[in-house]
């Protein structure tokens, strides 16, 4: 079992065409109602196949067990949102925007997808101007999607949205992103740290974690954080916030099969409290979140059969997340009802108690 945070795209085969519906999947596989009403997904129909299955969640559990998750794997990284089944769910109908980003430039890097998208559209609806990043042919799908989704729900008085494709990894390519969105913007008042990727490992050997990959989810999912923030905040005035997304992992390491995606975690979390410290004098606040097992691109991506089947079913909830239920932590560490917290990380991880 492993308790993941997100990722994105890959390369698609499949001519598309991207549509809406409504999400059919019962609590177990995607979460609890609200009020009554399943919240709007997006569902992708490609020629000879569809995103989401036709099966009955009953007669699933009955004939598999107790597995949360269809069978599915993708062969590359980042994942895919689009290929999913059942697609993440990034909205909740049911959430009501009340300015409390009005005016304000933020930067999501990962924003294509997984919590990243659901962040992105929570931000625009509080009337936050949106750039976020996305990694070129392998996301782009992903990226037009959720340039549409937060056209049809941004405020007036925001920006146009804007996606940038990148590889995050690299100290150039970062500045690069952040001179863009000042050239397009004039400032950045949130920064959103977001991107990971994850490995499994499927022995207890460390030498199945290779230097190639070490090297690969280091510069994805700490490296990046250093490197955006380094040039955002040449262009960051007091009131600003930065925002990374470690994992519960970061506290409970476990299982051993993500020993490397979780020492990155960690790394996070020290780098979170460290920059907190150093930017206190400047009134910018530097926060985290850590999620617990959120349905995402990252698992399809990273996960075998046995894991997918039963995840989410080892947090004291019983089920996995969806990116709805992480996207308003963000809202609040970005937003001024947070202005007490600094160094300070949110736990929406379905019950599980961390202390620390």
């Amino acid at each position: 079992m492993s308790y993941l945070v997100m990722m994105r795209s890959g390369v698609d085969f499949f001519r598309t065409s991207i549509i809406r519906k409504s999400c059919l999947q019962s609590p177990s596989l995607l979460g609890s109602c609200i009020n009554g009403v399943r919240p709007a997904i997006t569902s992708l129909q490609r020629r000879n196949y569809s995103a989401i299955h036709t099966f009955k969640p009953q007669a699933m559990q009955k004939e598999e067990g107790e597995r949360r998750f269809p069978p599915q794997h993708q062969d590359s990284q980042p994942g895919k949102e689009y290929l999913m089944d059942p697609l993440p769910q990034y909205a909740n109908p049911n959430y009501k925007g009340s300015g409390k980003l009005h005016g304000k430039v933020a930067l999501v890097t990962g924003g294509d997808s997984g919590i990243g998208r659901s962040v992105c559209y929570h931000f625009a609806k509080e009337g936050a101007t949106i750039a976020f990043t996305y990694v070129k042919g392998v996301e782009d799908i992903d990226a037009n999607e959720s340039i549409k989704i937060i056209n049809e729900v941004r405020v007036e008085g925001s920006s146009d949205p804007i996606a940038i494709p990148t590889d995050l990894g690299y100290d150039n390519n970062c500045k690069e992103v952040v001179d863009e969105v000042i050239s397009k913007y004039g400032c950045i008042d949130i920064l959103v740290n977001h991107p990971a990727v994850q490995y499994y490992t499927y022995s207890d050997s460390l030498d199945e974690i290779s230097e190639e990959r070490l090297e690969k989810v280091f510069r994805t999912n700490i490296f990046s954080y250093f490197f955006m923030s380094r040039h955002a905040l040449k262009y960051m005035k007091g009131g600003s916030k930065i925002i990374n997304t470690t994992s519960v992992l970061a506290y409970i390491p476990d299982p051993p099969s993500w020993l490397d995606y979780s020492s990155t975690k960690g790394a996070i979390l020290a780098f979170t409290r460290g920059l907190a410290l150093h930017l206190v004098d400047k009134n910018i606040r530097v926060n985290g979140v850590a999620p617990g097992p959120i349905w995402t691109p990252l698992q399809a991506s990273a996960l075998n059969d046995s894991d997918i089947a039963r995840y989410g079913s080892t947090v004291p909830m019983n089920r996995a997340g969806q990116p709805y239920e992480v996207a308003p932590a963000y809202v609040f560490l970005a937003s001024e009802d947070s202005s007490y917290f600094t160094g300070q990380v949110l736990h929406p991880n379905g019950g599980v108690i961390v202390n620390g």
